[in-house]
């Protein structure tokens, strides 16, 4: 189920890509890219509610969905990250890996 779960991050980092280069939905390609990946982002967090508690499931969801699209942002989009931003990110890298290392309510 973890595998399911990073495949979900990763569309869910490709659609929110995709919606903005939808251009508030001006631009249909990047549209119809943004709706296509965050379905299936949802189809597959939907699966891994079979197995793993939606806490954690969403924690962890959020927590490296966050870390990745600032990635993307930074990366492709030239967008800055200044000292607080990057300490933050780092606050959530930080939690997502205490929860699925050491926390025993993780499903593990």
């Amino acid at each position: 189920m973890w595998g399911i779960l990073a495949v979900a991050v990763v569309c869910e980092v490709i659609a929110t890509s995709l919606l903005h280069e939808s251009r508030q939905f001006t631009r249909l390609w990047p549209t119809l890219g943004m709706a296509s990946f965050y379905l299936l982002a949802f189809y597959l967090l939907s699966l891994t509610l079979r197995v793993l508690p939606v806490g954690v499931v969403y924690a962890v969801w959020s927590g490296l969905g966050v870390v990745l699209i600032s990635l993307v942002g930074w990366l492709v989009f030239r967008q800055a990250l200044d000292p607080p931003a990057i300490l933050g990110i780092g606050l959530i890298l930080a939690g997502v890996l205490v929860l699925n290392l050491w926390s025993t309510g993780g499903g593990h």
